[in-house]
């Protein structure tokens, strides 16, 4: 079942292997076997892919939160250990893998260095428990209903427009949101398709464009693809600041329309108000609680 269960997350068996699930080959004598016990056809295999069949899929759905009940029973025995040990599996956007967490993964890992890390970057927002995972990081606006939130980060923080000097040379510098749309823009298409507009706000007043571009990119490791065109001059970038900040130092990019730069509050962790908390959980919440904040329930 753990075998399936990677398979499925993970979208292959190669891809599984490579997460540090076991051998292809195994897993997949494992599936096989799993397949002959149900009596049932779990996965579509064809040369290029792997996906589950409808009954797959149904199992999936219903193995993860069952699986992840089962560590978290088997858990316990953490308590009569020294230090915290097992995996912790988070499920994060990609924003918060590239800005957020590696102030933050090295430093608990040596502090708790029996704890394995996975992090599955995904911009949509999932069940963390279907997702086998044991907890998200998310925006304030995006948390599940029922959860317990807890800050992870900076406090606050801001999207930023940006062009290359040469762009600007070339094509001007827009005064006013409204001019992005005379303008080459670079855009972002989350996982589900929604293309989301730029949102700028001054005083009070905002407003939202939906500019055009030749390149438009998903979460992920393409957003560098689209932040090397921004410095190329091909077009204005739209994105974290965090993300752009080397750029901005530099001066291969320069910031516009920054009066209009939206701030919005940082990330939070998110994880079911269970009782039990995996323990390598628990040691990341310690971990990444300041004095002054409390977790606190969403909605």
């Amino acid at each position: 079942m753990h075998a399936f269960l990677a398979v499925v997350q993970a979208g292959g068996f190669r891809q599984a292997a490579r997460a540090g699930q076991g051998a292809a080959s195994r897993l997949s004598d494992a599936v096989k076997r799993l397949e002959t016990q149900l009596g049932v056809r779990l996965l579509h295999r064809t040369t290029r892919s792997v996906s589950p069949t409808e009954a797959g899929a149904r199992l999936a759905e219903r193995l993860a939160p069952a699986l992840a009940e089962v560590r978290a029973s088997l858990d316990v025995v953490n308590l009569f250990r020294d230090r915290p040990a097992g995996t912790l599996r988070l499920n994060v956007p990609a924003n918060v893998a590239r800005t957020v967490l590696p102030a933050i993964v090295t430093p608990f890992l040596k502090r708790y260095p029996d704890i394995r890390l996975e992090v599955m970057v995904e911009d949509s927002f999932v069940d963390v428990l279907a997702a086998g995972c044991d907890a998200g990081i998310r925006y304030d606006e995006r948390l599940a209903q029922d959860m317990i939130a807890l800050p992870i980060g900076p406090a606050t923080q801001r999207m930023v427009t940006a062009a290359s000097p040469a762009y600007l040379a070339a094509h001007g510098r827009p005064q006013h949101p409204s001019d992005l749309l005379g303008h080459a823009c670079l855009r972002v298409q989350f996982s589900g398709g929604t293309v989301p507009v730029w949102e700028f706000e001054r005083d009070g007043e905002i407003v939202r464009v939906d500019p055009q571009g030749p390149l438009q990119v998903r979460p992920g490791a393409a957003l560098d693809l689209a932040v090397q065109a921004a410095v190329d001059g091909l077009a204005v970038i739209h994105l974290f600041d965090d993300w752009l900040r080397p750029h901005l130092d530099s001066g291969a990019l320069e910031a516009i329309l920054e009066p209009w730069s939206e701030r919005f509050s940082g990330p939070y962790l998110y994880y079911p108000g269970r009782r039990h908390l995996p323990s390598p959980l628990r040691a990341l919440i310690d971990f990444v609680r300041a004095p002054a904040q409390q977790a606190r329930p969403v909605g």
